[in-house]
C-alpha cells in the first residue's frame, strides 16, 4: 500500500501503532454500530461509533484510503448486523455451511462498497475539518444510503435512521423519512467529533443541541387526524420453518389457524405471510369457507397470507381477503432476491437452495388499499416494508398499515427485532398505525408515533387482540417521499462549497 493510501494520525507515531490499525478500528466501529439498532437500542453507541469513522475519514491521506476505511466500517456493520443471512441460507435454505459462509461474506462485502463510496466521495471535497465532519460526511453518507436502497432492487436495511425509534431524532421521520433521520444522526456524530477534537467546538455544541431540540419538537406535531378505530386480531401460528412446507404438518397448520381465528371476535383478523403453505387454488374449499364464516360471524373480514397463481407458472406472494366485503387481493411488489426470484444469471443459486415457491412474479405497483372491516388497509408483505416510498404509495387513501411476514426464515437472530424497528419507522413516516402479523414473531401493533402498543413473545403460538386507531391525512414524507432528504443533502453540500477555500487565481 502506498503511503498516501494510509490514514495518517499523530497517535500512530505517538503510540507506535501499525498502519493497519485504522482499518481495524473502522471494522470495530462498524460492528459496534449494530448496538444502536434493536434489540439493543443503544443509539448513543452508534453515534460514537460513527464519530470514530468521522475521525478516521478526516485523517485519511487520500480518497483511496477513505474508500478502504469506509469499506472496513461497512464490513463490520453488515457482517455483524445481517449475519442472519447465513441462518437463512444454511439452516433453512439447505446451502452447505462453507458455501453459505462465503455467500454471506460476499453479500456483506458488496454492501460495504456503499460506505466505501461515501468515504471516497467526501474525500473528493476540499473542506475544513469542521465542514467535512458536520456537512460533507453526513451528505455523502445519506446519498449512498439512498443509493443502496434502490440500486439493483435495493437493500435499505440498517440505514442509520432506523436506530432512532424511541429517540428525539425520530421526529424528523414524518418530514424527511428515514434518510432524513440518518442525516440528523450522521450530523450529530460529526458535531460530537468536533466537540471532542476542538474545531468549532462552540458551533458544534450549538448544532447538536439545535438538532436534538428540533427533533423533539417535531415528535409532538400531529401530522395526521384520528378517523376511528377497528378491532383486530393478529395470529401467530409459530409453525417451525423447517417443517412449514412438510406435508405431514399441513393439517396441523390449518387446524392451528382455524382455531386461533375462531377464538377471535374482532372484525379484522390477520394471518401471517404464507400462513397456508400451499397455492390458494389447492387449499381445501371447506377450510376457506370455514375462515370466511368466522369473518362473517364477526361482521368483518379476514386477511390471509397465501401464494396465488394466475397461470400455470405465474405465482404471486399475496394477501387475500375473506368475509363480508367483496374478495380482494394484494400481490407483493418488492420481491426478495434469491428468496423469491433469481436475478438474471443467478439461477444456479436458487437450484442450490431448498426454498419452496421461490419463483414469484411481481405485483403491480399501483394497487389500491383493501377495503375491509370498515378500514382502508395498505397491505405489504414481509421485507417490502423496508421501502418507505413503496409503503407511502397507497396513502393518503389508506388509513391503516398491515404487514404479514414469515421472519422464521432467520431463526433466533437479530432480524425479527430489526424488522420491528423498520415497521416503527414506517408508522412514523406515514402517520399511520401499523399492524404486523408474523409466523414466529415479532407480531405487534404500533401507533403512528412509532410506539409499540402491544406485541406477542417470539416463538409462541398466540393471538394479539388490539383496538387499532385509524388516521387520515398526509405527512410531508407521504407527499414528497425521499426528495426532502436528498434536497437536504444537496443543501449541506452547497453550504460546504460556500465555505470551501478557493485557490488564488493567477
Amino acid at each position: 500500500m502506498k503511503t498516501g493510501d494510509r490514514p495518517h494520525f499523530p497517535e500512530d507515531r505517538k503510540w507506535g501503532l501499525s498502519p493497519v490499525f485504522p482499518f481495524f478500528f473502522a471494522f470495530l466501529a462498524g460492528a459496534a454500530t449494530v448496538l444502536a439498532y434493536s434489540p439493543f437500542d443503544l443509539l448513543p453507541v452508534g453515534v460514537l461509533a460513527f464519530a470514530l469513522l468521522v475521525h478516521l475519514w478526516v485523517g485519511a491521506g487520500s480518497p483511496r484510503a477513505a474508500f478502504l476505511l469506509g469499506f472496513w466500517f461497512g464490513l463490520g456493520l453488515f457482517g455483524a448486523g445481517v449475519s442472519w443471512v447465513y441462518v437463512s441460507l444454511h439452516q433453512f435454505g439447505g446451502m452447505p455451511a462453507p458455501l453459505a459462509v462465503v455467500a454471506t461474506l460476499g453479500f456483506c462485502a458488496v454492501l460495504a462498497l456503499y460506505p466505501a463510496l461515501a468515504g471516497w466521495l467526501q474525500a473528493r471535497v476540499a473542506a475544513s475539518d469542521f465542514v467535512r465532519a458536520t456537512l460533507v460526511i453526513p451528505a455523502a453518507w445519506i446519498f449512498t444510503e439512498w443509493l443502496r436502497g434502490w440500486f439493483l432492487t435495493g437493500f435499505p436495511w440498517l440505514a442509520l435512521g432506523y436506530a432512532s425509534a424511541g429517540w428525539p431524532y425520530a421526529g424528523f421521520a414524518p418530514v424527511l423519512g428515514v434518510y432524513g433521520v440518518s442525516l440528523a444522526i450522521a450530523a450529530l456524530s460529526g458535531c460530537a467529533w468536533c466537540f471532542v477534537r476542538g474545531p468549532g467546538r462552540g458551533a458544534a455544541l450549538a448544532a447538536l443541541l439545535l438538532v436534538s431540540a428540533a427533533g423533539e419538537a417535531l415528535r409532538h406535531v400531529a401530522w395526521t387526524t384520528p378517523s376511528g378505530t377497528v378491532g383486530a386480531s393478529l395470529l401467530q401460528g409459530n409453525i417451525p420453518q423447517q417443517m412449514k412446507f412438510s406435508p405431514e404438518l399441513y393439517a396441523r397448520t390449518l387446524d392451528t389457524y382455524a382455531r386461533l381465528a375462531g377464538e377471535s371476535r374482532a372484525p379484522l383478523v390477520i394471518l401471517p405471510e404464507t400462513a397456508i403453505p400451499r397455492l390458494l387454488d389447492q387449499v381445501e374449499p371447506d377450510f376457506l369457507r370455514r375462515l370466511e364464516d368466522i369473518a362473517r360471524r364477526n361482521r368483518g373480514d379476514l386477511l390471509l397470507g397465501a401464494p396465488v397463481r394466475t397461470a400455470p407458472r405465474v405465482y404471486f406472494n399475496a394477501v387475500v381477503s375473506l368475509g363480508t366485503s367483496p374478495r380482494q387481493i394484494y400481490r407483493k411488489v418488492h420481491l426478495v432476491p434469491f428468496g423469491e426470484f433469481a436475478p438474471p444469471g443467478f439461477g444456479w443459486v436458487m437450484r442450490t437452495l431448498s426454498i419452496p415457491l421461490a419463483d414469484f412474479s411481481r405485483g403491480e405497483a399501483s394497487q389500491r388499499p383493501l377495503a375491509v372491516a370498515g378500514a382502508r388497509v395498505a397491505a405489504n408483505v414481509c421485507y417490502e416494508d423496508a421501502y418507505g416510498e413503496d409503503i407511502a404509495r397507497q396513502l393518503p387513501e389508506a388509513d391503516l398499515l398491515v404487514n404479514v411476514s414469515n421472519v422464521a426464515w432467520f431463526g433466533d437472530s437479530l432480524a425479527p427485532a430489526q424488522h420491528l424497528q423498520v415497521a416503527r419507522l414506517r408508522a412514523l413516516e406515514t402517520g399511520r398505525a401499523y399492524l404486523t402479523a408474523t409466523n414466529t414473531g415479532i407480531t405487534a401493533a404500533i401507533d403512528r408515533d412509532g410506539r409499540v402498543i402491544a406485541q406477542l413473545p417470539q416463538f409462541t403460538e398466540g393471538r394479539l387482540d388490539v383496538t387499532a386507531p385509524r388516521y387520515s391525512g398526509a405527512t410531508p414524507y407521504v407527499r414528497y417521499g425521499d426528495l426532502g432528504a436528498l434536497g437536504a443533502c444537496a443543501l449541506l453540500l452547497a453550504i460546504a462549497l460556500v465555505f470551501t477555500p478557493r485557490a488564488p487565481s493567477g
